[in-house]
């Protein structure tokens, strides 16, 4: 391969600027979604904080999805005409669990035990699988081939595992929705759970 200056370039020089591309286009990427989700920032673990923003870069990448898509993509399908997208979703239901959170920590201190970091990951993690479930087609935003088989809980629990996501925030998405009826939680997966579907259920 030449350059634009006519000199001759190597296959590791090539292999090493394909590296800096996409090193670059996954920090633009992540950029990007912590501007629209400024929630990400919420996390004080560093190492949680990157590996949740990368289990987003790997399912936006997997389904070419991009920000602009993701701010207008309704939260849901299951009921028609709504006006929420999935980033507002997202940011609320995590504000959410944040609040009450601290209201549950300033009235009972150590009496419960609550992990910030974790439940904040757990709340922008669970609809991830989403991004699989669903697909755009045109101007429309559709359940996607795969969601006849796997729906968004099961996905965002394998893409969240590849990434090394610690098991508690697993649970989170795993447990969050009706296929976890009647399985046990833990205190962070109670708090998304309703704080989700007192969300969900308020502006369908």
């Amino acid at each position: 391969m030449v350059n634009e200056r006519g000199r001759l370039v190597s296959e590791s020089e090539i292999d090493l600027i394909g590296f800096y591309l996409v090193v670059e286009s996954v920090s633009k990427t992540k950029e990007e979604l912590t501007k629209i989700i400024p929630e990400f920032n919420e996390i004080q673990d560093r190492t949680l904080r990157e590996k949740t923003l990368q289990v987003w870069i790997d399912a936006m990448e997997e389904n070419n999805w991009d920000v602009a898509s993701l701010q207008k993509m309704p939260f849901t399908l299951l009921v028609e005409k709504v006006s929420t997208s999935f980033v507002s979703h997202v940011r609320t239901v995590c504000r959410m669990c944040i609040a009450m959170l601290d209201v549950l920590k300033d009235a009972y201190g150590d009496r419960i035990e609550l992990s910030r970091d974790k439940l904040i990951a757990g709340a922008l993690l669970a609809d991830v699988g989403k991004l699989h479930e669903y697909s755009k087609e045109g101007d429309r935003f559709i359940f996607s081939k795969s969601s006849k088989y796997l729906r968004h809980p099961f996905v965002g629990v394998a893409l969240a595992s590849k990434q090394g996501i610690p098991e508690d925030v697993l649970h989170i998405i795993a447990v969050h929705s009706k296929e976890a009826a009647g399985f046990k939680r833990s205190p962070e997966a109670i708090i998304f759970h309703h704080a989700d579907f007192t969300e969900f259920e308020l502006v369908q």
